[in-house]
């Protein structure tokens, strides 16, 4: 009961040096929670969309998926006729056929994309009774002919279309006018997909390119009827194994499963960037109890000679530890609800409506947030609570700090080394690994390794280190510069903890800047030397025949390659299959991307029951030129094609790609089945590459879902991409920085009362108060720019690494982003400044006489 009492006075008593680590557990926590709360509302949110828009029962076609589309780009579907049988099950209550179709554009009369801009799809089909258990129509009324449709209230709201308004749907089958006849709500929310709805002769038609057929039928079941019962019945009726038929739940599920997997990959990586910042959080959280300990070290040796047992010293300091993880941990539960909620919003604002209505708030998010808030702070803790536990009463009444440690100093030290080492020696192995898939996962070990071994070696270098910044910077500061150096040397342990800190944040931006730059530049450099085509014109969705036909007839153009991935089984002569498929192209294409071959040429691919496979492929399973292989094409019949070329496949385009003619795909597969294209190259005539691209441009105004790119274009939005890609990891990775940030702050403010009357003596002798606040700057700044160069240095070398891996994919070279890495380091001097604002501000203010009168 004593030991509880001292901590809580202990604690309440420095409650104001304890607020920067408790915001740090606060942020920490609130990642955690957020994240949670975040991905478990969109999974609510999903859930209640896939339940009410499921009938009782679905009956689909066999190979239909909930989340693709047939590479034909028309949904697959099944006979009227089917419906007819179910309709008879016993049980059912009513019985409708759907047309349903995610492989439509829809735009307005000034061709704009009426879809959403997240990727989100949009939905095409007719409107059944079973729409109603989702949607209710606010304005106008269902479709009744042709020439007429409906939309969700969302994308009308988005687009500002109302009643009358003409929209054009682009499907492989065709371009067809309607105009707006009624506008229906969601019930549930809507993560953000544009929906239209048709009659069921326009849906069938138009989507399906054909009548009498159905993407999936939906069943209701009479009262008392569970939907087990009625699937059963349902497939008594229709017969066993020739459709899938599924439940409500099952259905939901299997839409389930594909949003669950993009949701996980979402939810890991930010609690990924938690685990960052809780991590650099430690280092605070150490530092802050560390100084606590030093400056009541007269108290604690107080507390042993009247006394207290070292367990009960150290028991203190860890309930004041455990006190900071509750309270950082309760603000942190609450901020991160506020946080998902801000996700919610901002996601909102992007295209992606997420209402609060279905917030989803689980029992286990709080509780992980605590436990893992008290944890992390109990566990960073123990360290300075075993020192305090060390000191002797005696050391303690004599000595105004805890005594230095060298037996643990030269300890530490040396198993700093041996990390550092055993890091570096990893690194350098993966370097020089001869597959990727081996040589990641030393690369793996290697950053941890080295990680934490430059955190245990830091107070050592931080001697060094400090000393070479101090002799570029602080010599033109005089006097107050030298204090400054003098200052940050004086606790190496302490030096070396903060500059930790902000390590490990700049190490991963600086290796993942080097990463970034040089896919960049690998790219770039294979586009010009690999790419002989002027445009390239693709987008999200495979190009339909219109908008391809649109490309062809284009003035200007010397000529255009059609491009398709194929799904097909290929057997090789020594029995081995795969379903990798091949790639039908036009024989142009052999001028538009420029393969080297390892055997034969690759026009010869493109002749007559011809193919060429990848290098990797012939060696992998003995495949010489002048081999047959049996490709069985999905839909069509099975050929037998010789191989006439082996591509090299030390590349990033097309790499382990199996090229056949345009033609001889159209040999083994029916027209019906012959997919769209997925992208499509053109090349100008002699000197007329300004005017195609204008045409080619003007071309493709109507269809807006693709762009049209020449190789300029192509290498900016591949830049753009990455840089997008970039700049989100580096704002989850600010989370960690403006942690280390506020350790920086802590240490400061902590070493400010450590050192009251010293800088009471200094302002007694001259010091101005100017003077001093400059001085604490400095410090902040060495300190700032230490962790900067080691967190920097330690990036680049895991980003150089991890580009040797790349390599052996094709990413052949290495980028430094000088101007990233100089500007970082930079920036992190402008950091140390304004973490010594409120510290050197309250140095400034102190009076002279009590500082000097301080114990």
């Amino acid at each position: 009961m004593t030991v509880l009492k001292t901590s809580m006075r202990n604690f309440f008593a420095h409650k104001g040096r304890m607020a920067l680590s408790a915001v740090a557990v606060l942020l920490s926590v609130a990642f955690v929670c957020g994240t949670l709360v975040f991905t478990d509302t969109m999974n609510t949110t999903f859930d209640k969309l896939f339940a009410a828009t499921s009938s009782d029962v679905t009956v689909s076609p066999k190979a239909a998926k909930s989340d693709s589309t047939p590479q034909n780009g028309r949904p697959d579907s099944l006979p009227a006729s089917v419906l007819e049988r179910a309709k008879k099950a016993e049980g059912v209550k009513y019985a409708e056929g759907a047309v349903s179709s995610m492989n439509v554009t829809v735009v307005n009369s000034a061709n704009k994309n009426m879809g959403s801009s997240t990727g989100a799809p949009t939905i095409a089909g007719n409107w059944t009774r079973n729409d109603l258990r989702s949607m209710e129509i606010t304005s106008g009324r269902a479709p009744r002919g042709p020439t007429e449709t409906m939309v969700d209230a969302d994308t009308a709201d988005k687009h500002h279309l109302g009643l009358g308004d003409e929209l054009r749907t682009i499907a492989v089958t065709g371009d067809f006018k309607a105009r707006i006849v009624g506008i229906a709500t969601f019930k549930v929310t809507n993560p953000g997909a544009a929906v239209v709805y048709f009659d069921t002769a326009t849906a069938q038609r138009e989507l399906l390119g054909t009548t009498g057929r159905f993407t999936h039928i939906n069943l209701s079941a009479t009262a008392g009827v569970t939907d087990d019962t009625l699937k059963q019945n349902v497939i008594s009726s229709i017969g066993a194994g020739a459709y899938k038929v599924q439940t409500q739940k099952e259905y939901s599920d299997e839409n389930r499963s594909g949003v669950g997997s993009f949701m996980d990959v979402i939810k890991y990586a930010m609690l990924g960037f938690a685990g960052i910042a809780f991590l650099v959080g430690i280092f605070l959280i150490i530092n802050t109890f560390s100084m606590l300990v030093a400056q009541r070290t007269r108290e604690i040796g107080l507390m042993r000679a009247i006394g207290s047992s070292r367990k009960q010293v150290n028991r203190s300091v860890l309930v004041e530890a455990t006190l900071l993880g509750v309270f950082g941990s309760i603000l942190g539960v609450g901020a991160g609800v506020g946080l998902a909620i801000g996700l919610m919003k901002l996601m909102s604002a992007a295209g992606m409506d997420l209402s609060t209505r279905d917030l989803t708030v689980k029992a286990t998010t709080p509780v992980i947030g605590l436990v893992l808030g008290v944890v992390v702070t109990v566990l960073a803790a123990y360290l300075p609570a075993r020192r305090a536990g060390k000191v002797s009463p005696m050391a303690a009444l004599r000595d105004a700090g805890t005594p230095a440690d060298g037996k643990a100093g030269l300890v530490r030290g040396i198993i700093g080394l041996v990390l550092t080492g055993a890091g570096t020696f990893a690194l350098f192995t993966a370097a020089n690994a001869d597959k990727a898939s081996d040589g990641s996962l030393v690369l793996g070990a290697g950053v941890v390794l080295t990680l934490i071994g430059f955190v245990i070696i830091g107070p050592l270098l931080a001697g060094g280190v400090v000393r070479v910044i101090s002799a570029v910077l602080l010599r033109f500061f005089g006097p107050v510069g030298r204090m400054a150096e003098r200052n940050a040397l004086r606790n190496p342990r302490r030096t070396g903890a903060t500059g930790a800190a902000l390590m490990i944040g700049l190490a991963l931006v600086a290796c993942l800047s080097v990463v970034g730059s040089s896919m960049v530049a690998s790219a770039t450099d294979e586009l010009d030397k690999s790419v002989g085509t002027d445009f390239i014109i693709q987008g999200n969705q495979r190009i339909v025949p219109q908008a391809a036909k649109a490309i062809e007839t284009t003035p200007g153009l010397e000529h255009v390659t059609h491009y398709r991935d194929i799904e097909a089984k290929i057997v090789t002569p020594g029995g081995f299959s795969d379903s990798d498929g091949v790639t039908a192209a036009d024989p142009t294409y052999a001028q538009d991307l420029h393969r080297k071959t390892t055997a034969g040429e690759l026009t010869a691919a493109y002749a007559k029951d011809s193919m060429s496979v990848g290098s990797e492929f012939a060696t992998k399973h003995h495949v010489k030129l002048g081999d047959t292989l049996t490709v069985a094409f999905k839909g069509g019949s099975t050929a037998k094609l010789k191989v006439a070329a082996i591509t090299d496949d030390d590349v990033v385009i097309d790499k382990g790609a199996r090229y056949v003619s345009t033609e001889t795909m159209r040999k083994y597969l029916p027209a019906n089945r012959i997919p769209p294209d997925q992208i499509m190259f053109a090349s100008a005539k002699n000197g007329q590459e300004k005017q195609a691209y204008a045409a080619l441009k003007k071309s493709m105004e109507q269809y807006p879902q693709y762009q049209v790119r020449d190789q300029s274009d192509y290498k900016q939005e591949l830049k753009d991409q990455i840089g997008q890609l970039l700049n989100m990891v580096y704002g989850l990775l600010a989370l960690a920085i403006v942690v280390a940030v506020l350790g920086v702050i802590n240490t400061l403010a902590l070493s400010v009362v450590e050192r009251t009357r010293e800088i009471g003596l200094m302002r007694a002798i001259g010091m101005s108060r100017r003077q001093l606040r400059r001085m604490i700057r400095l410090e902040s700044v060495v300190i700032a720019l230490f962790g900067a160069l080691l967190g920097l240095g330690l990036g680049m070398g895991w980003g150089a690494t991890a580009q040797k891996l790349l390599a052996l994919e094709g990413l052949k070279v290495l980028e430094i982003p000088w101007p990233t890495i100089i500007g970082v380091f930079i920036g992190s001097a402008f950091v140390g400044l304004f973490a010594a604002l409120i510290p050197a501000f309250r140095a400034g203010r102190m009076n002279v006489l009590n500082a000097i009168a301080t114990d």
